[in-house]
Parts: structure tokens; sequence; C-alpha cells
């Protein structure tokens, strides 16, 4: 069975030009300040309501779907969300779990114990890429798409 994390470079590299363009139009950056591994609210100022105007760009970029906390709920893999975090923290299973998910960010840049609400500030260009790339596949699925 193919892993969820499985995603070929050359798949992300295809969406990467339009995704890069929409997040620099979205937060009002320069493309070339735009890079896969740019964090988008370390590196670009983001902000979490940012997160929402963009995965809606994309929709309608990509012409596709794309639900609201896709990235945690794609994180979380088959964890029930008692086992991905208790009390606001991811728990040990939840943290490794979301590493693996977000093989595209630094392993420095993950902080135990990590807060459930800070996950949005792991989100690079690249991880955005992923979420269309994983919205496009599911379209291909889908009876209806």
């Amino acid at each position: 069975m193919q892993s969820a994390y499985d995603i070929s470079e050359d798949a992300i590299m295809e969406v990467y030009p339009k995704v890069a363009e929409t997040i620099a139009e979205a937060l009002g950056r320069d493309l070339d300040e735009v890079t896969l591994t740019t964090p988008l609210m370390g590196g670009l100022d983001a902000e979490s309501i940012d997160f929402l105007d963009i995965v809606f760009r994309l929709e309608r970029q990509f012409k596709v779907k794309i639900p609201r906390g896709k990235i945690v709920e794609d994180a979380r893999g088959p964890l029930s969300e008692e086992e991905f975090e208790q009390k606001g923290y991811l728990t040990e299973a939840g943290f490794k779990r979301l590493q693996e998910h977000l093989s595209e960010v630094p392993p420095e840049r993950f902080k135990s114990p990590m807060k459930a609400r800070d996950i949005p500030r792991l989100f690079t260009v690249e991880t955005f890429c992923k979420l269309v790339v994983r919205a496009q596949e599911q379209a291909t699925k889908s009876p209806d798409g």
C-alpha cells in the first residue's frame, strides 16, 4: 500500500509555480520570496486567517475541494483525536505522526511539547503543494469529482 506521504517530487514541482504565485498574491509578497521551503507564518508573515484565503484561492486555481482543517486531519491519519492530542498538546504518537506527515519541514522546527494550535506555524509552501496534489488525487478517485 502506498503511504500518504509518498508524493513524488515531480508531482510537487508540477503544481509549485501556480501554488507559489497564488500564495504570493494572497499575502502581497514578491514571487521570489516564495520558495518551497519558506514557512508561511515565519517567512512570509502569514496569519492563520490567511490560510483560509490561500486554500480558497488554491481551490479556484486548481478546481479542487480542500476541506477546512485538511492538513491537520491528514497529519492525524489513522490516529483518533485522543491518540493525536490531549489537553491541547500533541501526544508522543501524534508528534511522531506529524513529523512524518510534514516531512518537508526541517526537524529542528518541531519543538516538543507542541500545542496542536501551533501546527500551522510549521506549514511551508511545499505543505500547500502537497495539499493540492492530494486534493487532485482525491478528485480523480471520487465518482463525482
